[in-house]
């Protein structure tokens, strides 16, 4: 009996000595800002993997997110004036420029997926099976079948203008060339409603193909291929910018967990990943 009581005393005493020490261990410091801006495509919005990531994020670090979801190179022009701390994007040639001007740091690889044609199953184009992209929009261009764009200087904007210059054509002003100015999932919406082709990032195609009724067409082309970076914006040219917030989400980006979970995103609901992890690989371009 006295050897029951002197264990429960000793256990008491033992439960009582770890409070005391949790009680006096300093608490996880609070980010000194706690908003945090991050100026992304809409790809990243419309495809859903912010909507996981995000509050993952927040959860682990304390920071509160205000996704800004617009093309590539709104993000930038954001971050140009220092209207965003952090930038998730999609259009190299502009993000290298971006960080040679000064205005972005730390460009860090974080996934891929590719884009693709889309377009009315009856294929008015007759684009399926073409050997190149530029092929198939020159047969676009030849039937004058109409062709949805973003038109808003998005990353996927500035891939079809490079597909269009690797065509040799120049489709502004064209009555079959139509300019939405508008993002992706709404760009799609726009095709669909029109029965025509558009350019579309295999995410945000997948998270929409059930209601849309516009089967991909033309994919597999290195041409198409879509890389996402990270870069933090230069706290050396705008202060105010929340640098620490920016290191915390690239460092989250990079991280094995959020990598783990951007390779499994899509495959139950759609049936597919709809980004491929690609941290600490090397460079595609």
């Amino acid at each position: 009996m006295k050897k029951q009581e002197l264990k429960k005393g000793f256990a008491a005493m033992l439960i009582a000595a770890v409070f005391m020490l949790a009680a006096a261990m300093p608490a996880a410091a609070a980010p000194a800002q706690k908003n945090l801006i991050l100026a992304t495509t809409t790809s990243t919005q419309d495809s859903g993997l912010l909507d996981v990531l995000v509050p993952m994020f927040e959860k682990k670090t304390g920071y509160f997110v205000k996704t800004i979801a617009v093309g590539s190179g709104q993000a930038m022009a954001m971050g140009q004036k220092g209207e965003a701390d952090v930038l998730l994007v999609h259009s190299p040639a502009a993000e290298k420029k971006f960080v040679t001007d000064g205005f972005g740091l730390n460009r860090l690889l974080i996934m891929h997926n590719d884009f693709v044609i889309v377009g009315p199953p009856a294929d008015p184009a007759a684009i399926k099976g073409s050997k190149t992209t530029p092929e198939a929009f020159k047969k676009i261009a030849a039937a004058g079948a109409i062709f949805a764009s973003r038109g808003d200087n998005s990353g996927t904007h500035a891939k079809e203008k490079d597909v269009w210059k690797a065509a040799g054509i120049n489709p502004e002003g064209q009555k079959w060339y139509q300019s939405t100015g508008l993002g992706m999932g709404q760009t799609l919406n726009v095709a669909a409603e029109k029965k025509g082709y558009t350019l579309a990032d295999r995410g945000t195609w997948l998270s929409l193909q059930k209601n849309l009724g516009l089967p991909v067409l033309m994919q597999g082309d290195p041409i198409l291929l879509n890389v996402y970076h990270v870069i933090e914006v230069n706290p050396a040219k705008f202060p105010k910018v929340n640098a620490e917030g920016a290191k915390a989400f690239s460092a989250f980006m990079v991280s094995p967990e959020t990598q783990g979970v951007i390779k499994t995103f899509g495959v139950e609901k759609y049936g597919g990943a709809l980004f491929f992890p690609d941290a600490g690989k090397p460079e595609y371009e």
